[in-house]
């Protein structure tokens, strides 16, 4: 599925199941919340943290694909709300961070 795709789906499923967005406010709100959901199984599966109770094998990794996938729910929601194509926003910032970044990253010693 393509970006403008996912918005178009997400923007029908809305209005129909979701019944309405909710408010930018609040859908900021939501997004902050699923980003944190990502930030602590990534800190259980990568970093130091441990699981309260032990995972089954591939039950994290099938949590951490659905939280992220709620962000991308969330702020495909925000996208649709504010009149934003990501597609388009997407190819400028990449444009934008090649331009900025294009030799950067080569010379960075700590990237070797």
């Amino acid at each position: 599925m393509k970006i403008k795709e996912a918005q178009e789906t997400i923007d029908q499923w809305i209005n129909t199941t979701g019944i309405r967005y909710f408010n930018e406010l609040t859908n900021t709100a939501i997004l902050t919340e699923e980003v944190g959901e990502v930030a602590s199984l990534m800190a259980r599966m990568y970093g130091e943290q441990s699981f309260k109770v032990k995972k089954k094998e591939g039950e994290a990794k099938a949590a951490l694909a659905d939280e992220m996938a709620d962000v991308l729910f969330v702020l495909m929601c925000l996208a649709n709300q504010t009149d934003i194509d990501l597609t388009d926003a997407l190819k400028k910032n990449l444009e934008k961070k090649t331009k900025r970044d294009g030799e950067r990253h080569k010379g960075n010693e700590k990237l070797q």
